[in-house]
């Protein structure tokens, strides 16, 4: 049976789930061959990029993008055959690189320290408008913006082509227990039995704002997807050990345990706001949701200098509006900012609490790490207590 039907109630992306991942039989021989080549030394941003391509977590990608899709994925959120993509995943390299690669040629992807882990078939080799992308994509060209800034330091060249990973494990992961490709994952859902299932993206401890939107989830589904990201992230983001730690303690003390899962997603983080929500989407949809969660400001960086955001409250909830139905294929579930109601005495939104602004709690990701960051202990409306004390032990060891 098909992978795309195999496990759950939704098909990849595209169809089919990409698998760039060379046989294991004929590894050692391609990687001595590999060695002649050219070499490309990847980043971090390039080498997550790279584990999530070729294992189909970016699928119907194959490999870095060609100018034909780049330009295609930045005018219009669609590749140029049609299907929906939103940000770009490309491969940057100097002048001075570029200039000793011929298109057609085979060149070698390598890490740091110049390990080979995939080799390329260089399709493409073009130059870009920085400041176009970062524009159309970010909806601004200010460096305060991560996402922008890191467009900026990028290399003058992208080389597209298909890739073919050589290695197991190109990127090092920190939490292996708690990896799971596509296919595994899809396998997992089949096991339990979840046919309907939601996914909730994060790089931020769980608290008492994200618990009520996921369990007001999982009443219309079979199981959850915490789903935090550990790729690239800012230095002021909470340790992804830190995270880890806190997620396992709310799942076993307040979830039910035949309902959730916890895997990672090792994917770095761009910041791109509404554009990256619809792109996370689809990752979600590969590893075989088929309901995903989009809360206030997804992804987004937060305000500039100034104080002004980058984004609106919901603009990533409104981006889904400008696709067709169908297109993306999952479906969204958008919630309102949750806050803690002292009148109510409980979790609400504006759709669910009569009450004035004064007697609600705002919970956010930020304000937390303020307090942590100053020593004080967030109230238990902001997070639960054993999350709160796994976050201030972080905060001393870090």
């Amino acid at each position: 049976m098909n992978v795309s039907t195999e496990h759950t109630a939704i098909a990849p992306h595209g169809g089919e789930l990409v698998d760039r991942m060379a046989p294991e039989e004929r590894r050692a021989e391609l990687l001595e061959r590999a060695e002649t080549l050219n070499k490309v030394a990847l980043g971090p941003r390039s080498l997550s990029d790279l584990e999530m391509i070729s294992t189909g977590v970016f699928s119907p990608l194959t490999g870095f993008m060609v100018q034909e899709d780049y330009d295609s994925v930045v005018e219009t959120m669609h590749l140029a055959n049609g299907l929906v993509w939103s940000l770009p995943i490309t491969l940057s390299v100097s002048e001075e690189e570029a200039g000793g690669i011929a298109e057609g040629e085979e060149i070698a992807l390598t890490d740091g320290v110049g390990r080979v882990l995939a080799t390329m078939a260089v399709e493409d080799r073009y130059s870009y408008d920085k400041e176009r992308e970062a524009r159309e994509v970010f909806g601004t060209t200010s460096d305060e913006h991560p996402g922008v800034a890191a467009v900026y330091r990028q290399e003058d060249v992208l080389l597209g082509g298909e890739i073919t990973l050589l290695v197991d494990d190109p990127n090092p992961k920190p939490f292996p227990e708690y990896h799971y490709t596509p296919r595994q994952l899809r396998q997992v859902f089949a096991e339990k039995g979840w046919k309907r299932v939601v996914g909730f993206q994060t790089r931020n401890p769980v608290h008492r704002s994200h618990e009520y939107i996921q369990k007001s989830a999982l009443e219309i589904v079979d199981g959850l997807l915490l789903n935090p990201l550990v790729g690239e992230t800012r230095s002021e983001d909470i340790p992804a050990d830190v995270r880890m730690r806190s997620y396992e303690t709310i799942l076993e003390r307040y979830y039910p345990k035949d309902r959730t899962l916890l895997a990672v997603f090792p994917a770095a983080m761009r910041y791109g706001g509404p554009r990256e929500a619809i792109f996370h989407a689809v990752c979600r949809k590969n590893y075989g949701c088929t309901h995903f969660i989009v809360g206030r400001d997804h992804a987004g960086p937060g305000k500039d200098s100034s104080g002004k955001p980058f984004y609106g409250d919901y603009d990533a909830q409104h981006i889904f509006d400008e696709f067709e139905e169908g297109e993306i294929g999952l479906t969204p579930l958008f919630f309102e900012h949750a806050f803690f109601c002292l009148q109510c005495q409980g979790m609400a939104t504006t759709k669910t609490c009569p009450h004035g602004k004064e007697n609600h709690v705002f919970i956010s990701g930020t304000k937390v790490r303020e307090m942590l960051a100053r020593g004080e202990y967030p109230p238990p409306e902001f997070s639960r207590p054993e999350v709160i004390e796994v976050l201030i032990k972080g905060q001393r060891t870090n």
